[in-house]
């Protein structure tokens, strides 16, 4: 499946997490306790959170 982290498409497997999909645009160890993962109308999503087809996702730390 596509999804978009920061306005970057890459493709998952279904079933994967936002974990693996920060993981896989190479990012994950840049997420520490300020920054925050968001889908695409502003809700929080916790890195276990799942995935769908089309999904839009966006890191933003909260020191900015």
């Amino acid at each position: 499946m596509k999804v978009y982290i920061n306005d970057i498409s890459i493709d998952l497997l279904p079933g994967m997490t936002v974990r693996h999909a920060l993981i896989a645009v190479g990012i994950l160890k840049e997420i520490d306790h300020s920054t925050k993962v968001y889908d695409e109308w502003g809700n929080e999503m916790g890195l276990d959170g799942g995935l769908a087809e089309g999904m839009k996702i966006y890191t933003k730390s909260s020191q900015s």
